[in-house]
């Protein structure tokens, strides 16, 4: 399942690149991405090739923040009409809402979700990029992006109450200090921003309704409608840690037939179940080398009632067990 990224993900890529010492143009051609994406914002890219690119950027210069600081410097008009959507909502709330709804439309391997918790709302973010190895910059890339989104929304001085990765720390913090300030861990169980409630209820006084529907219009025109195989996947992305992800529950979200779904899949050459399997191997092929968590509880953010189920899935998928791929992996650490 190869998604692409709108080439606008790699503004400031070449900026970063060369004052890490690095030659832009040179590692974009050894990932085959086009020259053009350092100039034009509406190229489609493979999204793991992109992956890939930040990955080896930052291992070869060294700089454990490249995708952080490729974000730091990001406005509003980066994301295009969204930008101009996003700016016009009449409440943080809201304008973080339409942010996360098209996420996906911009960036085939970016999932934003809103999750209210109390006094607190977290914005969470998942990536499928449609191949296996380390998401690190991307991650925080994406998170850097959606922080300068809000920042821009309620002023230079907001800061949020967490903003939280689950990757390990960098060797040296200064660069997520200087963007998040201090409220940033690592090794937590999901990557995203913890806001507080009342901060994002407050009024923006600038927002101009007039202009909010012309860029609803601009978006949708400028935005393709996701087909039916992105609609499922989005779902099964939102439910697969429920437990409830199945074609029946896809269905009421979208508010159709399980047999519609089955029909429109099928023209499009996949399978309800292909889809599923798809996203459980990428998020295993992270989760499971993941220290920081249980394989039981990789079991259930994967959907399993048992980790016996898990195990046994896993083996069919990768050929081996969790517990033997964790185990090798850490060897190789040591």
């Amino acid at each position: 399942m190869r998604g692409s990224v709108r080439s606008a993900t790699l503004t400031n890529y070449a900026e970063v690149a060369r004052k890490a010492g690095l030659d832009p143009h040179r590692l974009l051609s050894e990932f085959g991405l086009p020259q053009g994406s350092l100039r034009e914002l509406e190229l489609k890219i493979p999204a793991d090739a992109v992956r890939r690119l930040l990955e080896t950027s930052a291992e070869r210069s060294g700089v454990e923040a490249f995708g952080l600081l490729m974000a730091e410097t990001r406005r509003l008009s980066s994301l295009g009409p969204l930008g101009l959507l996003v700016r016009e909502q009449p409440t943080l709330r809201l304008a973080a809402e339409a942010l996360a709804h098209y996420a996906n439309r911009l960036n085939e391997a970016l999932f934003l979700t809103i999750e209210d918790a109390g006094e607190v709302v977290v914005l969470r973010e998942e990536l499928i990029v449609g191949g296996a190895g380390p998401v690190r910059q991307s991650t925080e890339l994406a998170i850097g992006v959606a922080f300068r989104v809000l920042q821009a929304l309620l002023g230079p001085g907001w800061k949020p109450r967490r903003v939280c990765f689950a990757h390990d720390a960098p060797a040296n913090r200064s660069v997520h200090k200087r963007v998040f300030g201090r409220m940033v861990e690592f090794g937590h169980n999901f990557n995203g921003i913890v806001c507080a409630r009342k901060d994002l209820d407050v009024p923006n006084p600038n927002a101009d309704p007039m202009m909010a529907r012309y860029a609803q219009g601009l978006v949708e025109s400028h935005l393709a409608k996701p087909d039916t195989t992105a609609q499922v996947r989005m779902l099964v992305v939102t439910l697969l840690g429920t437990g409830k992800c199945t074609i029946d529950i896809a269905a009421q979200h979208l508010g159709v037939s399980r047999r519609t779904i089955h029909r429109q899949l099928a023209q499009e050459g996949r399978t309800f179940s292909d889809i599923v399997d798809s996203v459980r191997r990428e998020f295993a092929s992270r989760y499971v080398i993941d220290q920081h968590r249980s394989l039981t509880e990789v079991s259930s953010l994967l959907g399993f009632s048992a980790p016996s189920g898990f195990s046994r899935w896993y083996r069919r998928q990768f050929s081996s067990t969790p517990t033997q791929k964790r185990g090798g992996t850490s060897r190789r650490k040591r």
